[in-house]
């Protein structure tokens, strides 16, 4: 949390610059919105002085002209129709303008995430994501929507008053312009202040979408082991945390934005009525002047207090934006292809070349593997939890950069390798298998739109998944929920092979790819298995030791370094660790392990 709290890579300024940028995609539609905006400000700026000029010219001296009279009256209500009929629209134009540019944002945000690397994603709670795309944004929106107009509205509101202050006396006014650096102090005191408490309330409830989607990720395995007591009294811990900061803002308003700014009024007004009241004794006061002034000071402070009141907002959008900001910014993204190589996976050898390699670039995972994969011929990775099984395959499928040593495929090094081509063929296959919302077409095909309905067929009926899908009720057509809840663990993982056959890949990734299967399914998957590696450089992760019996090598990891390596035969009568894991796993017991060496 402190790392988030102190996290402030843009200044205030740079990050009103980068706001005000995108402006710039709708120069036109904001250039008629200012337009607009000044026409209606200028119409609230002349209402006063023509009600001046009635107080003093008319009926201060009971003189009644029809016509005169008429035409103030119907300058007055022109005046303020104008204003009212262009305030409307400069709001509406604003808010689209400012619901456009926060669907630019979202867009941009959200695309950022799809290209960051799985090290961000080691790093980042999902919920805290989710809070920055969403509440962040809706933030940054009221920026545009709200403060934007208010501060050019009050800001041409203040130079039309004073404009009017100078026309109507000169001394007065620069008497009323004395109270200027007042409210600016006001202003910047505020910011300061309010800056600390937002970036904490934004940092809370970011902490709550995460808490709230880890529990909701796992409602299952929580009411199994009964934690519901625990995760609700860490979520009312966060949440506590979160009402604090917020009275803490409100607080800071109720001193700030009221009681400081009415003082401020008070003085201006004692200012202005003691002005008239020592001129008095001398001359006769006008008291049209006296109404505009006094009207004149209550428009005046109507602004700021507006200003005041949009600096909370502004402040928030500020902090949601330095968090926005921050992550189209992060330099964590996925590895891509280095140079202008139109490399290309033909035959699918695949060499590491004593890589090493660590997570957080402290503590090695894996330390100088290197071995062959030849055309064809399939690699199984084999070892204790923790042994850097599969952090091989997160290198082989470059969702992490290669920092020491290299991997090769067809004798090219992987980064010369365009993502399309990677993903296209070099086919995964997870232990736990994804499935998005759709039906079960959809998530054969992807959005692979190449791929027809025959070839979604035929790869079900390759890996055997078409004899459950031609049971359901709409067979490819049937609806796949959330992570594919309605089906079995079997069921998607047979849905996943199928994903895979029909891209068909020339080299097949499979990371314990029958550990969620019973075993009745098992017998007709290893056959499809067999089936799929026929003809293509397979690399496989398997805790049975009895799916892997015929691949053409075996590699025994341990401690992230490759201790053996041989076929099954020839890794059992080696006698080493192979072997025991594979007794183990037959039942046999410490004292039979010993024995048999």
């Amino acid at each position: 949390m402190n790392e988030e709290l102190n996290q402030e890579s843009h200044s205030g300024r740079q990050v009103i610059w980068r706001l005000l940028s995108y402006l710039k995609f709708f120069k036109k539609k904001t250039l008629i919105a200012f337009i607009v905006l000044l026409t209606a400000t200028g119409a609230d700026v002349l209402g006063p002085i023509v009600m001046k000029i009635f107080i003093d010219d008319y009926l201060t001296p009971r003189f009644f002209p029809v016509r005169p009279l008429m035409l103030l009256a119907a300058a007055f209500i022109g005046l303020y129709a104008v204003s009212a009929l262009f305030n409307y629209y400069q709001v509406i134009s604003f808010q689209r303008i400012a619901l456009n540019i926060v669907q630019m944002i979202r867009v941009e945000v959200f695309s950022k995430v799809q290209h960051l690397g799985l090290r961000f994603f080691d790093q980042t709670p999902g919920g805290s994501l989710v809070s920055r795309i969403t509440n962040d944004t809706e933030t940054i929106k009221d920026l545009y929507v709200t403060v934007l107009s208010t501060i050019v509205n009050s800001t041409v509101m203040m130079i039309g008053i004073f404009t009017g202050m100078f026309f109507l006396d000169m001394r007065l006014a620069f008497i009323c312009l004395l109270l200027m650096p007042f409210l600016l102090v006001l202003m910047w005191v505020y910011r300061k202040l309010s800056s600390k408490i937002y970036r904490v309330t934004r940092v809370k409830l970011s902490q709550l979408n995460a808490k709230l989607n880890e529990s909701l990720q796992g409602m299952s395995m929580i009411q199994a082991m009964r934690q519901e007591k625990r995760l609700r009294n860490e979520f009312g811990h966060i949440n506590s945390e979160h009402k604090m900061a917020l009275l803490q803002s409100v607080r800071l308003n109720s001193l700030m934005l009221r009681s400081a700014v009415y003082s401020v009024y008070l003085i201006g007004l004692m200012m202005i009525l003691s002005f008239f009241g020592i001129q008095s004794f001398d001359h006769v006061v006008k008291i049209g002047v006296l109404y505009a002034f006094i009207n004149y000071l209550d428009r005046f402070f109507d602004p700021i207090n507006q200003i005041m009141q949009q600096l909370t907002i502004f402040q928030q959008a500020m902090v949601s934006a330095e968090r926005v900001f921050g992550l189209l910014d992060d330099h964590r993204t996925a590895p891509v292809q280095e140079g202008n190589l139109n490399a290309a996976v033909r035959e699918g050898r695949i060499e590491f070349k004593d890589v090493t390699f660590s997570y957080d670039g402290q503590t090695d995972v894996l330390k100088h593997i290197s071995f062959t994969a030849n055309p064809g011929e399939t690699v199984a990775l084999v070892g204790h939890t923790g042994s850097g099984k599969s952090s091989i395959i997160n290198l082989l499928m470059r969702f992490y950069p290669i920092e020491r040593g290299g991997i090769y495929i067809d004798g090219e090094p992987l980064t010369a390798f365009s993502d399309q081509e990677l993903r296209r063929r070099i086919g995964l296959v997870l232990q736990d298998s994804f499935m998005f919302v759709g039906n079960v077409a959809d998530n054969i095909r992807l959005s692979h739109h190449q791929i027809t309905d025959e070839q979604v067929k035929a790869a079900a009926e390759f890996v055997q998944a078409d004899q459950f899908i031609n049971k359901l009720p709409h067979q490819y057509h049937e609806p796949v929920g959330e992570r594919g809840a309605t089906f079995s663990s079997g069921q998607r993982q047979l849905l996943s092979f199928a994903r895979t056959m029909a891209q068909n890949p020339k080299i097949l990734v499979l990371d314990e790819a029958t550990a969620s299967v019973d075993t009745e399914t098992e017998e007709a998957i290893q056959e499809a298995l067999s089936k799929m590696r026929r003809g293509r450089t397979t690399i496989a992760i398997a805790h049975r030791l009895s799916t892997i019996q015929d691949a053409d090598q075996i590699l025994v990891l341990h401690r992230g370094e490759i201790v053996e390596r041989g076929t099954h035969q020839e890794l059992l009568k080696k006698g080493g660790l192979y072997y025991k894991m594979y007794q183990l796993q037959h039942g046999k017991t410490g004292d039979k392990v010993s024995s048999a060496h």
